[in-house]
Formats: C-alpha cells, sequence, structure tokens
C-alpha cells in the first residue's frame, strides 16, 4: 500500500519499499567508473527527480521508461528542488496502476457528454461519420482513458479527450472569426485527428508504445480508420473524405515532425497551429505542476521549451 505521493512527500522523509513509476532515466558514471542512475519517478500526483548512487548489476538490467518499481530512500533538497536519494530499487510485480498513473483534472463524465454534444453539432455527413468512429462502446472507452502523449503535454488518463475538447472549442472559436472556413470540416478533422493514439499508446502497466503505434503511428492509423469508416457508410463524398484525411495527414505540420504532408488547405493550416497552441500552453501548464520548486521560477529546464519556465501568479496545482 502506497504511504507516500509526490504532492506530500517532505524533505528528511524516508521511503521504504513506495511504489513509483519510472518515468525517465538515464545511467552515468562517476569520475571513478562507478554507475549511478539519475532520473524523475511518478505517481498520479505529479513528478519528482531521484539519483541512485552505485546502482547493482541487476536493477540495471530491467530499469527503464515505464518500469514500475519499488523504491527505499530519503526525500532531500538539491538545488532548490526535492529530490529522492534511492538506496534500494525493485521490481514492482503487482502494481495499482490507479496509485502511478495521472489523470486528468476534468470528470471523465462532463468530457463525455461535451464530446458528444461537439458530434452532435456537426452537420451531415461529417456527423455520422464521426459518431461511427468515436461514439462506438469500445473505442469510446479507450479514447477517454488514453494520453494524449507520453511525456510532453496531456501524459495522463483521460489527456486526449481534454486535449481533443480544448481544441474543438478553438476550432469552432476560429471557423467564425476567419472567413471562408468549412466549420464542419475543421471540427470533424479536430475531433479525429489524434484518435489513432487509442491504439498507438499501452497504458496496461504505463505510457508506453505500442507495437502498433511504433510500427504504424497514430497518423497513419487514423487515416486508415477513417477511410474504413467512410466506406463502410458507403455514402460519404469522395472530395469531402480527401479533405479530411489531408488534415489528419498534416496536422503535425512538417514532414520532420511526422506528417506525410504538410497542411495545404485553409482548415489543414487552423488544425494544425490550434494543435500546435493546445499542446504548448498545456505542456506548459504540466512542467510547472510537475516541477517541485518553491521559487517562482522551475528548478528544471522544461523538455518542450529548452528554459525553466516562471509560473504565473497564483498558480497552485499541487
Amino acid at each position: 500500500m502506497k504511504s507516500f505521493f509526490v504532492n506530500n512527500i517532505n524533505v528528511g522523509d524516508e521511503l521504504e519499499n513506495e511504489p513509483f513509476l519510472i518515468q525517465d532515466s538515464i545511467l552515468r558514471e562517476t569520475k571513478d567508473g562507478r554507475p549511478y542512475l539519475l532520473g524523475t519517478l511518478r505517481d498520479n500526483t505529479g513528478q519528482i527527480a531521484f539519483v541512485y548512487w552505485d546502482i547493482p548489476p541487476y536493477a540495471e538490467s530491467w530499469v527503464a521508461t515505464g518500469s514500475a518499481v519499488l523504491i527505499t530512500g530519503r526525500a532531500v533538497r538539491y538545488k532548490d528542488a526535492l529530490q529522492i536519494t534511492i538506496t534500494d530499487m525493485n521490481q514492482n510485480r503487482e502494481p495499482t496502476l490507479a496509485d502511478l498513473l495521472p489523470a486528468s483534472r476534468r470528470p471523465r463524465a462532463e468530457m463525455l457528454d461535451e464530446l458528444t454534444e461537439q458530434i452532435a453539432s456537426l452537420g451531415e455527413p461529417w456527423q455520422t461519420l464521426v459518431s461511427h468512429l468515436l461514439l462506438e462502446d469500445t473505442f469510446l472507452t479507450g479514447f477517454a482513458d488514453a494520453p494524449a502523449a507520453r511525456n510532453m503535454h496531456h501524459a495522463y488518463i483521460g489527456g486526449l479527450l481534454e486535449h481533443t475538447l480544448s481544441m474543438a472549442k478553438q476550432a469552432t472559436f476560429l471557423a467564425n472569426h476567419y472567413p471562408f472556413v468549412n466549420r464542419d470540416l475543421l471540427l470533424a478533422g479536430t475531433l479525429l485527428h489524434d484518435m489513432g493514439k487509442v491504439i498507438e499508446y499501452d497504458i496496461s502497466k504505463s505510457f508506453s508504445f505500442s507495437e502498433d503505434g511504433r510500427l504504424v503511428g497514430h497518423i497513419t492509423r487514423a487515416v486508415v480508420m477513417v477511410e474504413k469508416a467512410a466506406a463502410e457508410l458507403g455514402n460519404f463524398p469522395e472530395d469531402d473524405l480527401r479533405h479530411l484525411v489531408h488534415l489528419i495527414a498534416s496536422h503535425h505540420g512538417t514532414q520532420e515532425w511526422g506528417s506525410p504532408v504538410v497542411p495545404k488547405t485553409l482548415e489543414a493550416i487552423l488544425l494544425h497551429q490550434i494543435d500546435l497552441l493546445d499542446s504548448r500552453v498545456q505542456g506548459f501548464f504540466d512542467h510547472l505542476a510537475n516541477d517541485n520548486s518553491e521559487d517562482a521560477w522551475t528548478a528544471k529546464s522544461s523538455y518542450m521549451f529548452n528554459t525553466e519556465l516562471r509560473r504565473p501568479d497564483g498558480f497552485d496545482w499541487k
């Protein structure tokens, strides 16, 4: 049973066989050649840095991102932030994932109701297609559980749904703000653009890539799923389908970022920018929430922004 969570650890606390997940880790050597491990632990309340001096060979063989572990050590302050100095680490073969995996702050039922409302606001044939894809019971459960990413932004249970709904609000606003925007096309593309992440990620142990995620990826998978659904419905207009597929295929913006094509339509440009904006803003908030500095500035540099970040006045997500 878990006694210490990240958000209630204080300097001097002694931890014994406490369950955590390894968020990230890197094996290094001291000047005299002794191995040690640096990284980050996580549970459902946040993340905390760790160092494990003189890591034994038996641990080196299985420590990896996503590993469920039992930690013994002491909480100390290092560079104005909390850190766990580990004295022993063992595999946790029967983890209670509800204690270890973070979840969206938004209630699941509230988000599912909002998703249904967004889909209902679509005109035809978009509403039928999106309903066919997202509201099927088994898929909807996975869609509501999946993270939007493994660590950069919305990296928590329900993160994909939260990210999608946030983007949908922005899509509706921008469709009313700019001329010539096909609102139904943009909103449908927004709701479907990341649906492949339900298959890309495996959350049975942690937020890791599935075999399909490694070999196919969420963009290609979503394109296949959309074209298959359109074929099953049998009457989806070919030109509308082509534009929708373009939105999904181009939403990462550049080929260097994983898109097979770059945005070439007004709706595709808007979708990419909405996705970029929402991921960056939430990535900012997530880094603040996961940093243990008590200063106005974060103790650790953000992987997304490559710099320390300053908290807005009043920010407190602990």
